[in-house]
């Protein structure tokens, strides 16, 4: 498989505590990988029109996600319970469920990883909360701010459909297009720096020591 890199740093494979361990999770992880850069075209493009058709039926019908889910199930129950029971009576095979199990193995990789995760991410809020990392009470921030602004521009739907699209076409765009996305990227990450040392120097840094200047009048 092609080794995607931007700016130096290698982005396959997922560098995951868990990556090297089962096969099973390294086998689900290539075939997401294969579905997001378009190798299995038909799997991608099915995936888009359901996510399309689900987001129309929400927005024009007055559907909310719960009402969908529960009639969908409602029906789905209703179907291979009608279908066992005449399959009993009339001695035809029973619907072809395949194997519905999720073995402890699988549960406590993804535990760990999840708890890995969150343990970093409270880390990482004591550090901002304690004032002992300005960089990063900026950049939470920014994100934060961010994220607010496009939350008003619009709704929840809409914004998981646009990033599912973004999601299954931007890592396409860039493994066929990497030299000219790599060379137009790193000029704007060499401007990037240039600003931030400047917001730095004038703003990070005077934060930084008017809180030390703080912490030693306290």
């Amino acid at each position: 498989m092609r080794r995607m890199s931007l700016l130096g740093w290698n982005l396959w494979p997922p560098t995951l505590p868990f990556y090297s361990h089962p096969y099973a999770i390294q086998s689900t992880l290539l075939k997401v990988a294969d579905v997001m850069l378009w190798r299995r075209g038909n799997l991608t493009m099915g995936i888009l029109l359901v996510t399309l058709a689900a987001w129309v039926v929400f927005e024009k019908s007055g559907y909310t996600l719960l009402s969908l889910v529960s009639n969908v199930l409602l029906l789905l129950i209703g179907i291979l319970f009608l279908w066992a029971k005449s399959a009993a009576i009339l001695n035809r095979p029973a619907p072809p469920l395949p194997e519905l199990y999720l073995s402890e193995e699988t549960v406590n990789e993804m535990g760990a990883f999840i708890r890995a995760q969150v343990n970093d991410i409270l880390s990482a809020s004591k550090d901002i909360a304690l004032g002992k990392d300005a960089r990063l009470f900026f950049k939470v921030a920014g994100y934060l701010l961010l994220i607010s602004l496009v939350g008003g521009l619009t709704d929840f739907l809409t914004l998981g459909y646009t990033s599912l699209v973004v999601v299954l076409t931007v890592p396409a765009l860039y493994e066929r297009y990497e030299d000219y996305i790599d060379s137009y990227t790193i000029l704007g990450y060499r401007k990037m720096q240039q600003l931030y040392v400047k917001f730095d120097s004038k703003f990070v840094n005077r934060f930084r020591k008017w809180i030390l200047e703080k912490q030693k009048l306290s």
